[in-house]
């Protein structure tokens, strides 16, 4: 607005120059707005009222167009990332692999046929793909579907081995800083589960429990059934309320321990991991079999376990299962937090399958992406590990760069909108112009995505509380509250 120099020579002068000078002030849109209104003073107000103190917050919210900083607070602290780790990972995943990559998990046949028995060696040979017989693909199981197969081109007995080959990663299943109750208790279906290799079925064992008469044992099966064993030592009481039964495997073994006692209606199901994916997967395999009508008289076996490995290079592959693209498997891995999805990937693009690979891989990315790493501890893939560190600041470049990345629809369309059902945001935020993905782990909450204001520019925000003692709740209302001040029209 140009500026107005008033003229104080008459009375007349003067009335006419603030005439001007108001009419000046309508056409602009008015006077800036106070400082106590401002999109700042405003955030402050939000934090200051938030129920949820004490609270260690990190901000910071930027412009994604222009670059300019709207908001920061401990901006360039280390903070615990918790799930929005899987943002670094995902990013790296598509900037290394892109988002058309899929992975190939391959059946091998190194013997002889005579008849309808097939004698030596059949080989799965693992990509590291997380969605191979996953249930968070709506497909058929592979491994029924190539034992149906093998059945249909007239085999009817298989002798010799069957081997799990895992190579593609190494043997190290767990990352630093991990709790060690992730991978021995029940848990959700991705928490705290071995990587591998050669997965199947989110490497982890439906359990289903149901009450039978009070006094005796519940009845428990798994799914898939003899792939594991059950230590049964729980009871049913004659109370018609509260479970008080628990389900757990030790660390070394697959056999799968359940605890306590269940009321007398009770039917409930939980999830374990296993201890060997490799072998899980070719004991299901062995049970696909003989459910298709295939006699075995095999030994399943782990690759790591023999001195004198089976080659695959130069055998074709009886049958070959493809992926969904990567696309595909990252919305799955930020929109529903999937742990073991995040975990496979970040091996996948990693120097020899490994986490230090992943990490040193994920590190060169965010370096060229123009971001600092020297603040980050990267430790895992899902942001499970308490080892794991970053800024809100950092957070906020790779938003900002994967805007303007190849493959930023790809990226953009991973997180979840505002209200979206079977995502982390369903029950948050509905009707919001957000994209996000949560974090939380004990004590820590994170949220971090891109916001539309009112004038249709588009921010990228981090929002991080660690330390915190009060509910949830109040932390996860408390960003709420910010992301609808982002939106707001009230804000400047």
């Amino acid at each position: 607005m140009p500026l107005l120099f008033i003229s104080l020579r008459s009375p007349r002068a003067a009335w006419l120059s603030l005439l001007l000078l108001g009419a000046t002030l309508v056409l602009s849109g008015g006077a800036p707005p106070p400082a106590s209104d401002t999109l700042a003073a405003r955030l402050d107000r939000v934090l200051r009222t938030s129920r949820a103190e004490p609270v260690f917050w990190g901000i910071y919210v930027r412009d994604v167009s222009s670059g300019r900083v709207l908001y920061e607070r401990n901006a360039d602290h280390a903070f615990l990332p918790a799930s929005n780790q899987k943002l670094f990972t995902t990013a790296a995943a598509l900037d290394a692999l892109g988002s058309t990559y899929r992975y190939e998990t391959t059946l091998h046949f190194d013997g002889a046929v005579q008849d309808s028995i097939m004698r030596g060696d059949l080989i799965i040979r693992g990509s590291g793909d997380p969605s191979f017989g996953s249930v968070e693909i709506r497909s058929v199981d592979p491994l029924r579907v190539w034992a149906e197969r093998l059945h249909a081109m007239g085999v009817r007995r298989i002798e010799g081995r069957l081997i799990g080959d895992d190579d593609v990663f190494d043997d190290r299943p767990y990352p630093e800083g991990w709790d060690v109750d992730y991978i021995t208790s029940q848990a959700s279906r991705s928490m705290g589960t071995t990587t591998s290799g050669l997965a199947y079925r989110d490497n982890v064992v439906v359990v289903r429990i149901r009450a039978t008469r009070p006094g005796a044992p519940p009845s428990v099966e798994t799914i898939p059934e003899g792939a594991v064993t059950i230590n049964n030592e729980a009871t049913t009481s004659a109370r018609r309320y509260g479970a008080g039964v628990r389900v757990t495997r030790s660390f070394q073994s697959n056999a799968i321990n359940v605890i306590g006692s269940v009321p007398r209606y009770y039917r409930g199901s939980v999830v374990v991991p296993v201890v060997n994916p490799t072998l899980f997967a070719v004991e299901s395999f062995r049970l696909a079999l003989e459910e298709a009508g295939i006699e075995t008289d095999v030994a399943a076996i782990d690759i790591d376990d023999l001195s004198d490995k089976p080659n695959t290079r130069g055998i074709d592959p009886l049958f070959v299962a493809l992926s969904p693209p990567l696309a595909d498997l990252i919305a799955i891995t930020n929109k529903e937090s999937n742990n073991f999805y995040a975990e496979q990937i970040f091996r996948t693009y990693g120097w020899a399958g490994s986490v230090r690979g992943g990490a040193n891989r994920t590190e060169t990315f965010l370096r060229r992406a123009g971001i600092d790493t020297r603040p980050l501890l990267i430790r895992d893939g899902s942001g499970l590990s308490r080892k794991d560190l970053t800024t809100p600041r950092a957070l906020v470049d790779l938003l900002v760069y994967m805007d303007k990345h190849r493959e930023r629809d790809a990226f953009q369309a991973s997180l979840a909108l505002g209200g979206e059902p079977q995502t982390t945001m369903e029950y948050r935020l509905r009707n919001v112009p957000v994209q996000a993905k949560t974090g939380s782990l004990r004590f820590i909450r994170t949220l971090s995505g891109y916001a539309t204001r009112p004038d249709g520019s588009r921010v990228a925000f981090a929002l991080f509380a660690n330390n915190y003692t009060g509910p949830s709740y109040r932390v996860t209302n408390t960003f709420d509250e910010i992301v609808r001040t982002l939106t707001s029209p009230a804000t400047s």
